[in-house]
């Protein structure tokens, strides 16, 4: 690989770091926005849990047909529009002024919000399997830094010039920017074009979607383990990110200065995890095939264990629930990555968005109710409680189903690599 070609796929990685940047502070921050706009609706949390769960719901159904456009034509042009979407759906959403408008038009901001597997599979066909880690976890530091960006929008800016709606209007905004960005400077590139078995040849074979190659998507038991623990494993994500602020300043009792100074630094720490993951992922599967699924028990383990600890900590005890927040932020993060990169590391290249996104349907046909759930258990008792269960259950399934992919991941790796190798001898 040539040097310049070499900076290009650093420029690639940059416009999509900061598209998930912008496009995740848009996302996230309704979550820090929660008592402003709840005060302007008068809703309860029900009420604001089904106005979360229907933008989770509209992403989980879109996510297959995204999935299907992007293994069949350019993820770049799909990626640009998608990111106008997301522009176009903000602002329509900053523009109502009835709850059942703003029911539905944030629904409408979930057509965009499944448009991520594209962007991974096309990244993996600029880096080969065992930087992909280490990329995917630069990638996916945009979701806590955007959180973080989110709460400094929402405590901090939207008061100074007007509200949430004003800090809608920014963030469409850039959406529309980076549609442009992505549309005019970022390259299609063949799939599988960074596959080991291909690294020295000039000519790529047009590997094309087949319905055959996606039928074996769910015959490699490696997929079922990790559509098992998406299902779970993204309900704590989004209670987390729907309601974590609410219980910090209604049943811990923090002003917005203090919930900003205790999460940030929680929030800097979780976006490293990403990254160290990555890291960790690459280094042990260098080793073993079985290395991104070790770090990713380690991962859940660790994170419900440290979330127990610091949900239960005396409200009086600000220091104590202060570290066990960042302890849990260092694990949190640790299989993210690492589950992405295993679904590339048993897939084709042709079907690879269609494998991610079956698994991201998968984890929103649960997580979409999240939200809905969180808010019935958090009326019936408290925030405290309905955070602790769904957390601490749904983690520890996660790492009930990260044993069973231990024990398939060897056969169905192999069995890509073969394949791999038996295209390259037929060029």
């Amino acid at each position: 690989m040539s040097s310049e070609q070499s900076r290009y796929r650093w420029f690639v990685v940059a416009v999509f770091f900061f598209f998930m940047l912008l496009h995740q502070t848009d996302k996230l921050m309704i979550g820090s926005l929660q008592v402003q706009i709840s005060n302007d609706f008068n809703i309860n949390n029900k009420q604001w849990g089904l106005i979360n769960s229907g933008a989770l719901i509209v992403a989980t159904i879109l996510y297959p047909i995204w999935g299907y456009l992007y293994d069949r034509y350019s993820r770049t042009k799909l990626l640009s529009l998608a990111s106008f979407i997301w522009g176009a759906t903000t602002w329509l959403n900053a523009i109502v002024r009835s709850f059942g408008g703003f029911l539905a038009t944030r629904a409408s901001t979930g057509i965009d919000d499944s448009s991520y597997p594209g962007l991974y599979t096309l990244i993996a066909d600029y880096f080969g399997p065992t930087q992909r880690g280490k990329i995917f976890g630069i990638l996916q530091l945009a979701q806590p830094l955007g959180y973080l960006l989110g709460m400094i929008l929402a405590l901090m800016v939207a008061p100074a010039i007007g509200g949430w709606r004003s800090v809608f209007y920014i963030t469409g905004s850039l959406g529309v920017i980076i549609a442009l960005l992505i549309f005019f400077g970022v390259k299609e590139m063949p799939r599988g074009k960074a596959e080991p078995e291909f690294e020295n040849m000039t000519e790529m074979q047009t590997f094309k979607f087949s319905w055959a190659e996606a039928k074996e998507i769910f015959k490699k038991k490696t997929m079922w383990f990790v559509f098992l623990q998406g299902f779970a494993g993204v309900f704590p994500w989004n209670v987390i990110t729907f309601f974590f602020f609410a219980y910090l300043e209604k049943e811990r009792g923090y002003d917005a200065n203090g919930i900003l100074f205790t999460m940030a630094p929680v929030i800097l720490i979780l976006a490293s995890g990403y990254f160290i993951g990555g890291a960790l992922g690459d280094f042990a599967f260098k080793r073993t095939n079985k290395g991104r699924i070790i770090v990713s028990c380690i991962g859940v383990l660790m994170g419900a264990l440290f979330m127990y600890l610091a949900i239960t900590t005396p409200i009086e005890a600000k220091n104590q629930f202060f570290v066990f927040m960042c302890l849990t932020a260092i694990f949190m993060p640790l299989s993210a990555t690492n589950v992405t990169a295993t679904v590339y590391d048993v897939t084709v290249p042709e079907v690879r968005s269609t494998a991610q996104a079956v698994e991201y349907f998968i984890e929103n046909a649960g997580a979409a109710f999240a939200p809905i759930i969180t808010g019935v258990i958090a009326d019936m008792y408290d925030l405290k409680t309905a955070i602790l269960l769904i957390c601490t259950v749904a983690w520890g399934l996660c790492f009930i189903f990260y044993l069973g992919a231990i024990f398939t991941i060897d056969k169905d790796s192999h069995d890509l690599r073969n394949q791999m190798a038996e295209r390259a001898k037929s060029m």
